[in-house]
């Protein structure tokens, strides 16, 4: 079932385009200086992905939060995005409760369940996606584009990170067979390890996705870090030699010179202390489209982990248990 909801990645991102498209969001009737997003989990990574796309060209602060909490600076001159796929996820819905109070701009994202009830309720605006997708983690593109779109449509970014999703289809499905291949073959050297992620920071989402996919997909523990932070503190952890660690450098053509080349010094201090050392270089024109390159290509490898380790990638009994022992307090 997971792989073929990662087949349809592509098909996805057309989707919440045309949804993004025909939303309609009003403006707000103060001036919006600062965005703070509420979600968690798959609901919650599509906001990270957004954050580092507009940094350049965002004239405000977007900031965001995975708490039942808000912070004070929620106020009558914020848009506040609150994301969550199911429309259940007990933290964004306390948050939400919470940012009512502020006359903050609202906008609710999902697929319907207590948020949208809510959102037309109390009259603020919604987007609402498809809800016949199972696992919420499938549905980044959701997420991350319609996040884009409400953006775009108060005026606070231009069009640009949304066509670069466009064209971010046409590299995916082009060079599908080749990531899916490339994924297989990395599963078959970390299946029985436990995987590091490093990736510069202007793209930490992406190594946050791959983490969290290998987590709940191949239910594996997965740490990540990024350069140069990484090299004033976890650099100095290596020290013992542990060949049960496999060490991923996600790479871009258009790293800041100096961290390529911390990040060549990294791995040759690190390769003295394991012998799996993997380095990928993702592809694309511009860094949505490098970025959603390697998400799919960690989504493929988390699909083919679990299929080598024997797990349902789409079973996560643990977390439903958690649900349901919260439920009783």
């Amino acid at each position: 079932m997971m792989d073929q909801l990662i087949e349809r990645f592509p098909a996805q991102l057309i989707e919440a385009l045309e949804i993004g498209q025909n939303a309609n969001i009003r403006k707000h009737t103060e001036e919006i200086n600062k965005v703070y997003v509420s979600g968690l989990g798959g609901s919650g990574i599509g906001a990270n992905f957004v954050q580092e796309f507009i940094l350049d060209e965002c004239p405000i602060p977007y900031i965001v939060g995975k708490k039942y909490t808000i912070p004070k600076f929620v106020d009558k001159n914020t848009l506040a995005i609150c994301s969550s796929y199911s429309g259940n996820t007990e933290e964004t819905l306390a948050a939400f409760e919470a940012m009512k109070s502020t006359g903050a701009k609202i906008v609710c994202i999902s697929s319907g369940g207590k948020l949208i009830e809510a959102a037309k309720e109390n009259d603020y605006d919604y987007i609402q996606v498809p809800g016949d997708w199972p696992s919420p983690r499938a549905c980044l593109g959701y997420s991350v584009i319609q996040q884009l779109f409400v953006m775009n449509k108060l005026g606070l970014i231009s069009d640009g990170s949304i066509q670069a999703i466009q064209s971010s289809v046409n590299l995916i499905k082009y060079d599908m067979d080749s990531i899916k291949d490339k994924a297989k073959k990395i599963a078959e050297l970390i299946y029985d390890k436990i995987p590091i992620i490093y990736i510069e920071d202007r793209m930490e989402a992406v190594a946050v996705r791959w983490r969290q996919q290998i987590n709940e997909n191949s239910k594996m523990l997965c740490w990540h870090h990024v350069i140069p932070e990484m090299n004033h503190n976890e650099l100095v952890g290596w020290r013992d030699k542990n060949d049960k660690l496999a060490v991923i450098f996600l790479r871009n053509k258009d790293d800041l010179r100096r961290n390529q080349i911390r990040t060549d010094i990294n791995k040759e201090i690190v390769s003295k202390y394991t012998n799996t050392n993997i380095e990928i270089i993702s592809k694309g024109n511009n860094h949505v489209e490098r970025a959603m390159y390697l998400v799919h290509l960690g989504d493929w490898l988390s699909w083919y982990l679990a299929e080598k380790r024997g797990f349902d990638a789409i079973e996560i009994d643990v977390i439903n248990f958690l649900k349901s022992e919260l439920a009783k307090v």
